[in-house]
């Protein structure tokens, strides 16, 4: 008996534990996600458990490669928020200047550095939450014209944006309130990421699945996704 869409099992391969998803798709999908090395295959209903056991032990190597990437970027020192430091934002990284003063929080670029204002004696979790605001912000200025750019040449319709912080995901999109998700870390990323993931959660509003019929949209209306995927990995 095959098995239903939804079903989760798991596999146990050596030392690697893999979460198994039967899905309405057409092709095997493996992916490794942070922050913790988290492996997951999705598969369709139609392929049996031999088959995809043997993919998965095809790709343990990969799959390994992946987990010791993850792993060494958990090893990065945290950011301390200090004069000197250095923060991306828009695909390139500016020196931080702290400045202390009795006024509103905020970072401001200033040519080639971000200036961030802070009361005098604000914790590391304070200066981490003002330079969120200023990602959040800055994306909430660019996405408009985005997503109406986007909404004449796919002709369809976005009724709303968020951003938020995602640990798995760039992006997201419920078809049903027509409402897209995109993370806040696209702030970090060159401008051409944010558009793709734009373009690619809008494209969720024409087709459902990542199938034949998504790939072609993509295609179409953003030749060069691939290379922003490729990016943002």
């Amino acid at each position: 008996m095959k098995p239903k869409a939804g079903r989760i099992t798991r596999l146990q391969i050596e030392e690697i534990s893999i979460e198994v998803e039967w899905k309405r798709i057409k092709n095997l999908y493996l992916r490794v996600y942070p922050p913790d090395g988290r492996v997951h295959i999705s598969a369709p209903i139609r392929m049996d458990g031999n088959a995809i056991l043997m993919f998965a032990k095809s790709r343990l190597e990969w799959i390994r490669k992946q987990q010791a990437r993850i792993k060494g970027r958990k090893a990065l020192v945290p950011k301390e928020f200090v004069t000197g430091e250095r923060h991306p934002f828009m695909g390139k990284d500016y020196p931080l200047n702290l400045l202390e003063r009795e006024s509103k929080p905020e970072v401001i670029p200033d040519g080639d550095f971000l200036i961030m204002y802070v009361r005098p004696g604000a914790l590391i979790e304070k200066r981490r939450a003002v330079m969120d605001d200023f990602y959040r912000n800055q994306l909430k200025q660019m996405l408009p014209s985005l997503i109406a750019r986007w909404e004449q040449v796919m002709k369809v319709k976005v009724s709303d944006f968020g951003i938020k912080k995602m640990k798995t995901r760039w992006g997201t999109c419920n078809r049903k309130t027509r409402h897209i998700w995109v993370n806040l870390e696209l702030a970090k990323k060159p401008l051409e990421c944010l558009e793709y993931i734009v373009v690619h959660e809008m494209v969720h509003l024409l087709e459902r699945g990542h199938n034949s019929v998504f790939y072609g949209y993509m295609d179409r209306f953003l030749p060069d996704w691939r290379r922003c995927s490729n990016l943002l990995k």
